[in-house]
C-alpha cells in the first residue's frame, strides 16, 4: 500500500532525525532521558491541538517540529510552530518559554528558526542539525530563575550577547589596517557588515593578483578569534590551489598577537575522508568534499581534475544524501574560492549541504554567479582598479596569424590522412576516398596540422628578442594554453626542437603528467630557472600563483568571458625585481606582461555562460571519471568506446609531404 503523502513526509522527517543522532518516540511511550536528543511524536498541546514533533534536549524541551506534506510552502507554516513553541503545558520540563527552536519540514525541504540570535529569521537546512549543537547553542544561554517547573507565560532564556555566531559578530572589535592594501580594507568590511546583517551568501570580486587569498584568511581569522567561529571550510578547485593556500595560511601574522595563524588555530589540509575534530579550518578541494558526502574515496590525482569538465558530463547529478559523519552543522563559515566554477552541476550540492554562511570569492563573476550568491556582490575590483593602484601590472597583445587557424583547410581525395585512438595513441593511414574539409574550430582537436603549430612557435621565436622584449636573451617565463592533453604533448615536441633545447627548457603540466606530480612541475616553473615554458590546458588557468610569468600564449579559443580572464590573469601578478630575477636573471623588472595571441581570442565575443566551453567529445578517460563520480548515465556509458582523435599528416604515392599550403604567416605585427 502507498502510503499518504503526510505520512511519505512523516517517514522521511523520522529517517532525517534518526541520521542526525534523535531517538524518536511516539506520545504515548517517551522517553525524555533515552538520549541526549529525543523527538516526540504527535505531543498534546492543550489548545493548540498537537505538535508533530516535540524536541528534547538533555531532558527539557527545546523546540519543535511542524511537518508538512511534500510541495508545502514552509514560510507560511511558521506561525503555526511558533504558537506550539509557547504552548508547551505548564509543569513540563523546558529550556525557555517559548521553546528556542522551530523547524517547519516535507521531509524534503526543511526550514528552521534559531529563536536566540538577534532578531531571528528562518531558513533553508538540509536536514536537522544533530542534538549537541543545540546543547551547545543552549550551554551559551543564562537561564532564568525561574527555569524548570511552574513557569510563566512571558518567561523566556535569556540570551547571552554570545549566544550564536551572529550575536557575536555585532560586537567584532575594529580592523587593524595594517599590512592591508584599501581594497582588501573594504572587502573585509563589507563583508563582516553583510554578515551582521544576517545574509547567508556573500561575493567578493577582485582582480587576479589583488590578494584575494590573503583577504580571506584576514576575515577567516578574525571570524573565528572574535565572533567565535567553530571552523571554517575554505573549498579550492584543484589540489594544487589548496597547497598553495596552505602556505599562506602558514604564513599569515596576526596583526593583533603577531603569531602566525597555524601557531594559533590548527588548519587542515585534507586529503583523507577524515576530519579533524580539532581543526578550526580545513581546506579542501570541492570534488573531495563532495566525495566524502557521498561515503566514497577519492583518488588523489582526480583532485587536479577540472570541475567543470567532470561536472559537465553529469545531465542528472547524483544527489548528496545526509551524511552522519559529516552534519550539515559542520562548517559556521564556508568560503569557496573560483566560485565561479563550483556552482554547477554536481558542486553546487556541496555548498548547499552545509547550514553555514557561504562566501564566494573570484576574479571574474558571470550573471550566473552573481544570482547564486542573491545579488550580494560586497567588493568588487576588477583588472583596470588594480593597475591603477599598483596591484597589477598590465597588458601588451602581440598576434600571430597562420591561414589555417583563420580559415581552415582541404585535403582532397587520395592522400592518406594518420589517425590515431585518443586512449591508445596507436596510429594508422588511411587513404581518403572524398575530400576531406576542416573548419578553424576542429584545428588540435579532431585534426592536427603540426606545421600550423611550428609556424606559430617559429614566429614566437624569431620575434620574442626583437619586437616582444627586445634586448633580452633569456626566454621569458612563458605559459601556453593548449587545447587538450595531446596538443599541449604536440607543442612541447615542437618548442623544444624549434629553440633547439632539451626536456629541462619546456615542460607539460596536465591532469595526464606523471612523474613528477604536476604541483611539483608547477613549483619549479614557478622559483626555479628551467623550465622557460610551461604548456598546459587548464591546470594553471585559474588562481595558480606564478608571479615570474612574462608572456602568456593562447594557442586555444576561448568562449568564456570569465574563463578567458582568469587564464589571462596569470600574468597579471607583481613580482619584486629580485624575486624575478632569481628565475629570469637578464629582467630588469615586471612592467607589464604580454599576451601572444595565435588563434585571435582576444578579437572574439565571449559569453557570460559557463565557465568553460564544453566539448562536443570527450576523451575516454574524462569518461571513466564521471563514471567514479557516480555517472552512470546511458549516453556516458555508451560513449566509452568511442573516443577518437585524428592527426592530419599527408602523404601521396607512398612519401610523406608537409602540409605547408595555407600555413606561411598571414602577420606578426601586435
Amino acid at each position: 500500500m502507498v502510503p499518504q503523502p503526510e505520512q511519505q513526509a512523516r517517514e522521511n522527517i523520522d529517517a532525517l532525525l534518526k541520521a542526525a543522532g534523535w531517538h524518536v518516540f511516539d506520545a504515548s511511550a517517551a522517553n525524555i532521558h533515552a538520549s541526549r536528543g529525543v523527538a516526540i511524536r504527535e505531543f498534546p498541546l492543550p489548545g493548540y491541538g498537537f505538535a508533530d514533533y516535540l524536541l528534547y534536549v538533555d531532558g527539557k524541551a527545546a523546540g519543535v517540529i511542524e511537518a508538512k506534506k511534500e510541495g508545502v510552502t514552509l514560510t507560511g507554516v511558521e506561525t503555526q510552530s511558533d504558537k506550539y513553541t509557547k504552548g508547551l503545558p505548564s509543569g513540563l520540563p523546558r529550556w525557555s518559554n517559548p521553546l528556542p527552536f522551530a523547524y517547519q519540514s516535507t521531509g524534503v525541504e526543511t526550514r528552521f528558526t534559531n529563536g536566540l540570535g538577534p532578531q531571528p529569521r528562518s531558513r533553508p537546512v538540509f536536514a536537522f542539525h544533530k542534538p549537541d549543537l543545540l546543547a551547545e547553542w543552549l550551554s551559551y544561554a543564562t537561564p532564568s530563575p525561574l527555569a524548570g517547573e511552574g513557569w510563566g507565560e512571558g518567561e523566556k532564556l535569556a540570551a547571552q550577547p554570545a549566544a550564536t555566531f551572529l550575536a557575536r559578530l555585532q560586537s567584532m572589535p575594529a580592523l587593524k589596517e595594517e599590512g592591508l592594501w584599501p581594497a582588501q580594507i573594504q572587502a573585509i568590511r563589507n563583508l563582516e557588515q553583510s554578515l551582521k546583517e544576517n545574509r547567508p551568501r556573500a561575493l567578493i570580486q577582485m582582480a587576479t593578483g589583488s590578494g584575494k587569498t590573503f583577504t580571506a584568511i584576514s576575515f577567516i581569522y578574525r571570524l573565528i578569534k572574535f565572533a567565535g567561529a567553530r571552523r571554517v571550510l575554505f573549498l579550492v578547485d584543484r589540489g594544487n590551489l589548496g597547497d598553495q593556500t596552505l602556505k599562506e595560511f602558514q604564513q599569515y601574522a596576526s596583526p593583533y598577537n603577531n603569531y602566525k595563524f597555524t601557531e594559533e588555530y590548527n588548519v587542515q589540509r585534507l586529503s583523507s575522508n577524515t576530519i579533524d575534530p580539532v581543526a578550526k579550518v580545513c581546506i579542501c578541494t570541492i570534488q573531495r568534499m563532495y566525495s566524502m558526502l557521498k561515503g566514497k574515496e577519492l583518488p588523489e590525482e582526480l583532485e587536479e581534475e577540472s570541475v567543470d569538465q567532470l561536472g559537465g558530463l553529469f545531465k542528472q547529478p547524483e544527489p548528496i544524501e545526509y551524511n552522519p559523519a559529516i552534519p550539515i552543522e559542520s562548517f559556521d563559515i564556508i568560503v569557496t574560492d573560483e566560485c565561479h566554477r563550483s556552482i554547477y552541476n554536481l558542486w553546487a550540492q556541496v555548498l548547499e549541504y552545509f547550514d553555514a554562511y557561504l562566501v564566494g570569492l573570484t576574479a571574474t563573476s558571470s550573471k550566473q554567479t552573481f544570482g547564486f550568491f542573491n545579488q550580494n556582490l560586497v567588493m568588487e575590483y576588477n583588472h583596470e582598479m588594480a593597475v591603477a593602484d599598483g596591484v597589477n601590472v598590465n597588458y601588451d597583445v602581440y598576434r600571430i596569424r597562420t591561414a589555417i587557424t583563420e580559415q581552415g583547410s582541404e585535403v582532397e581525395a587520395g592522400y592518406s590522412v594518420q589517425i590515431q585512438e585518443r586512449d591508445t595513441r596507436k596510429k594508422r593511414w588511411e587513404q581518403l576516398d572524398d575530400d576531406f574539409s576542416y573548419d578553424p574550430n576542429q584545428l588540435d582537436r579532431d585534426v592536427v596540422a603540426p606545421d600550423q603549430i611550428r609556424k606559430i612557435i617559429q614566429t614566437y621565436r624569431d620575434k620574442l628578442f626583437t619586437e616582444i622584449f627586445p634586448g633580452r636573451e633569456w626566454v621569458p617565463k612563458t605559459l601556453i594554453f593548449a587545447k587538450d592533453d595531446a596538443h599541449a604533448e604536440n607543442i612541447v615536441e615542437i618548442v623544444r626542437e624549434e629553440f633547439g633545447k632539451g626536456n629541462d627548457f619546456a615542460q607539460k603540466i596536465t591532469y595526464r603528467t606523471t612523474g613528477a606530480k604536476p604541483k611539483d612541475l608547477i613549483n619549479e616553473f614557478r622559483t626555479s630557472p628551467m623550465p622557460r615554458i610551461a604548456v598546459t590546458v587548464d591546470m594553471i588557468a585559474t588562481g595558480t600563483d606564478i608571479k615570474a610569468v612574462e608572456v602568456v600564449m593562447f594557442m586555444r579559443a576561448v568562449k568564456s568571458r570569465a574563463f578567458f580572464e582568469q587564464m589571462k590573469g596569470r600574468g597579471v601578478r607583481v613580482i619584486k625585481p629580485d624575486d624575478l630575477q632569481s628565475v629570469t636573471p637578464d629582467a630588469r623588472a615586471k612592467d607589464h606582461f604580454v599576451i601572444v595571441d595565435a588563434v585571435g581570442v582576444c578579437e572574439q565575443d565571449k559569453t557570460d555562460s559557463r565557465p568553460m566551453e564544453q566539448k562536443p567529445t570527450v576523451s575516454f578517460e574524462k569518461l571513466m571519471q564521471a563514471v567514479a563520480f557516480g555517472n552512470t548515465e546511458d549516453d556516458v556509458l555508451v560513449c566509452l568506446p568511442h573516443s577518437i582523435r585524428i592527426e592530419l599528416l599527408l602523404r601521396r604515392d607512398g612519401s610523406s609531404i608537409a602540409l605547408e599550403a595555407g600555413i606561411a604567416e598571414l602577420g606578426g605585427e601586435p
